[in-house]
């Protein structure tokens, strides 16, 4: 009877990097039929399932769950959720927070699926109470072995705490930031001393984390100072590390993710996700975090009889070359392929190369391997450089097809024509201006609320101030060019970066650089480091009286 229900995978989704989940993971999310995840969760696994997911359990907010779905309702609804989808034969994943077996609801979970015989599996995952630590730049062990104890402050007792009180071991807290202070409290009662070095970290393992050094006596102190407060329901969860492995001096030298040279910083990208895919994880690596704002949109061209003909002479073998300046120009032959029920095989014969690691990428996508790509600068004047002039000898065909957009520039053309090729210049798409982007993301734009934004040429400055209005006075502009430069000077922004060479990914070098010296220079002037964002003036409150 059982055979033909489904089974539940409890996953460990980590303590809140993304880029924490297992390979396993991965996988069992792609195979998955229904995702039952916790709402600190979800959206970290949430990505990895097949398109048309169930997902019965919709996350709440936390203001949202407070009011009116207490935790432990959340997790019935979640248990149900799980058992009914895999008596349907669903195969489910069951996502939770850092590791299922330190999670209680997910051991009772466990034990009522093997109450209704419904098999199930466990993917471990990195518990908060190890991963956050590693990224607070605080060691849990020594060379000498030190002991170290877990606890969850929720459930522990007096015993619990007297035993850590009298130890000499490392404690690693796991508890709210509403607690805290109570938990230090504790400990001082049961014997250590209020001058032990404590940590505190809140968000860990996120762009959003922020790590406090104080004492056992000083932290509550520390934290007033500092203006961190609870929410409202004082939930939100920190992991404190207790013992000298926390001693700030060490800290500061091993807190390798909070010292990233963008740490936290919300860096807006004028390009659509998929142009913006590698220089988005590139400005990760850096401690951003991306957000992709298309400020073109492509459409066919007005009059699709010349891409018909240019493609129907690939086919029949009138070009030598084939020339990509983009990967939307890639998109544009691949999707007139389809339409004439053709594929990669079409190119036999046919040399062709590529401007940019993206555009080549597309094409091997696609199931081409560029045949010239730019040895130096990546445009087109650095392919000219190493294209070939043509031989009459050597080439039986003088003709070369270029597929661009409609507004590109002459240089390639120009150079072609100079080294002897006649050129098929086709216009495969158009740009137009994107519609405007969430009302949320024009206010962040020009109120301040990113801290920097990367023009990558000049048409996305205008574009951008066009449909969003001009980015604030604080956000740190940075250009990938003179010309880029100008026009966004042109439109009253002030350009604080500029790649050293016209390429995507030396542009967000270049960013990077200048957050690593504005972050040197806060920390030798004694200063807090601040991202450009919170340098905003404050604004005003209205008055109540």
């Amino acid at each position: 009877m059982h055979g033909a229900q489904g089974r539940v995978t409890f996953l460990g989704a980590g303590p809140g990097d993304p880029g924490l989940l297992t390979l396993r993971a991965v996988e069992a999310l792609g195979q998955a039929d229904v995702l039952v995840a916790d709402s600190r969760v979800h959206d970290v696994v949430r990505v990895h399932t097949r398109p048309g997911v169930d997902t019965p359990l919709q996350p709440v907010t936390d203001e949202a769950s407070t009011a009116s779905a207490p935790a432990a309702d959340v997790a019935i609804d979640a248990g149900e959720s799980a058992i009914a989808a895999a008596r349907a034969g669903k195969r489910v994943v069951r996502a939770v927070a850092g590791d299922p077996g330190l999670d209680s609801d997910a051991a009772r979970e466990m034990l009522a699926l093997a109450g209704e015989g419904i098999p199930f599996e466990v993917v471990p995952g990195i518990a908060a109470a190890v991963g956050v630590p590693a990224y607070a730049g605080v060691p849990l062990r020594d060379g000498q072995g030190t002991d170290v104890r877990f606890v969850d402050a929720a459930t522990a007792d007096d015993r619990c705490w007297t035993e850590l009180g009298v130890s000499d071991a490392t404690v690693v807290v796991s508890t709210t930031l509403q607690e805290v202070g109570a938990a230090a409290g504790e400990l001082v009662a049961a014997g250590r001393k209020p001058d032990t070095p404590m940590t505190v970290t809140l968000a860990g393992t996120t762009t959003r984390q922020r790590t406090f050094a104080a004492t056992l006596g000083g932290i509550t102190q520390t934290l007033k100072q500092a203006k961190v407060l609870p929410s409202p329901d004082g939930g939100q969860p920190v992991i404190a590390v207790v013992g000298e492995r926390s001693a700030p001096a060490q800290r500061d030298q091993l807190a390798w993710f909070e010292s990233k040279p963008l740490f936290g910083w919300q860096v807006l990208v004028p390009r659509t996700k998929e142009q913006a895919a590698s220089l988005s994880d590139q400005l990760r690596s850096y401690g951003a975090v991306p957000a992709e704002v298309p400020t073109i949109a492509v459409e066919p061209p007005r009059t699709p009889q010349q891409m018909e003909r240019a493609v129907k002479g690939l086919v029949t073998g009138r070009y030598e070359w084939i020339a990509f300046t983009s990967v939307n120009a890639v998109k544009a032959v691949r999707e007139k392929f389809e339409e004439y029920g053709l594929d990669a095989r079409a190119f036999a014969g046919i040399k062709v190369a590529a401007v940019g690691e993206q555009t080549a990428r597309a094409l091997v996508e696609f199931g081409v391997k560029p045949d010239l790509v730019p040895s130096g600068e990546q445009s087109a004047a650095g392919l000219l450089e190493d294209w070939p002039p043509y031989d009459p000898v050597f080439d039986p065909i003088d003709r070369v097809f270029l597929p661009r957009a409609d507004i590109a520039t002459e240089t390639l053309v120009a150079g072609l024509i100079e080294l002897g090729w006649e050129v098929d210049d086709v216009t495969a798409y158009r740009t137009v201006r994107a519609s405007p982007p969430p009302a949320e993301t024009r206010e962040a734009i020009k109120g301040g609320g990113f801290d920097a934004v990367l023009f990558t040429s000049s048409s996305t400055v205008r574009n951008l101030v066009g449909i969003a209005g001009k980015p604030h006075n604080v956000t740190v502009i940075a250009c990938i060019g003179p010309a880029t430069a100008k026009t966004a000077e042109e439109h009253g922004l002030r350009v604080d970066v500029m790649a050293p060479e016209p390429s995507v990914h030396k542009l967000a070098e270049a960013l990077a650089d200048f957050g690593a010296q504005r972050r040197a220079a806060a920390l030798e002037a004694g200063e807090q480091v601040k991202r450009p964002s919170e340098k905003r003036p404050a604004r005003r409150r209205a008055r109540t009286s």
